[in-house]
């Protein structure tokens, strides 16, 4: 958890806003340690936390979260953290062993057309057959609103799911985890290319699928290199965006920060442009 973005957000973890959908992308960059904060966050937030880890395994989250001052293991052994790792799974779908209900979670890789109702139901039932208390090593345990983390969506693309299937699974889940439960969302995309290239046509892009889910979150934190190219002490910028509702339109705020990854933790400079839309 950094402080220095909690400053920015405005929020930590005895005060953070609830039913909000939070978009991370990145663009010629890495956006991962933003899914670090948001997990170390929610977890020192006594939230009950729900991560699909499409890309890496548990022990990379883990290492990580460590040097954050936060025990993944010491989460899932208490309930509080439920860990669906994506490339074991994967591995239970493509060699079918036992009925599990997580690998059939991943059931759309067999046929990646049939869109990701299987994933859906499995954070649908997951989320909602939760109660508040959960039995750990030291007794029951009282979790706060559920949270939703998903690190990354790009990688459905790749294997064969379409756009239209992965803003309705993004959907569904906001409805369910963010408006039926108050809960959080925080879903990672990334893009590739230029940010003015237009994507010839193909609907199944990650430009397209940006856009979707732009149009579907309240707080987005878009990750990219700086303009000038490499920098030794300033590693790139992160332009943040507020979307509230204000009478019949919409409120946007931008801001725009630059930032550097240290070993256990980020800094961040002093905004380069701040505006404000309606």
């Amino acid at each position: 958890m950094y402080t220095e973005l909690n400053s920015i957000l405005n929020t930590n973890p005895d005060s953070f806003t609830q039913g909000e959908f939070v978009l991370l992308s990145d663009r010629k960059s890495d956006a991962s340690f933003l899914i670090h904060h948001f997990l170390s966050l929610y977890l020192r937030a006594r939230c009950k936390v729900w991560f699909l880890g499409l890309v890496q395994s548990f022990n990379h989250y883990s290492a990580i979260s460590q040097r954050l001052g936060v025990s993944l293991a010491q989460a899932k052994e208490k309930g509080q953290l439920v860990f669906l790792e994506g490339l074991n799974e994967s591995l239970s779908v493509l060699i079918p062993q036992e009925t599990d209900t997580r690998s059939q979670a991943m059931g759309f890789l067999r046929d990646p057309a049939v869109g990701l109702k299987s994933l859906y139901e499995f954070v649908r039932s997951s989320v909602t057959s939760s109660g508040g208390g959960e039995a750990g090593a030291d007794g029951a345990e009282e979790w706060g609103p559920p949270v939703l983390l998903v690190d990354d969506l790009s990688v459905l693309l790749s294997l064969g799911v379409s756009v239209g299937a992965v803003l309705d699974f993004s959907h569904y889940c906001r409805a369910t985890v963010c408006s039926q439960l108050q809960g959080n969302v925080v879903m990672l995309v990334r893009c590739d290319g230029e940010e003015e290239e237009e994507d010839d046509g193909d609907d199944e892009g990650s430009e397209r699928l940006l856009k979707g889910l732009t149009h579907q979150c309240s707080l987005t934190l878009h990750v990219q290199g700086l303009p000038t190219g490499f920098c030794r002490d300033i590693h790139g910028q992160v332009e943040v965006c507020w979307r509230r509702r204000q009478g019949d339109g919409q409120y946007t705020q931008k801001k725009l920060f630059q930032y550097k990854v240290h070993d256990k933790g980020v800094s961040f400079f002093a905004p380069g442009t701040s505006s404000a839309v309606l």
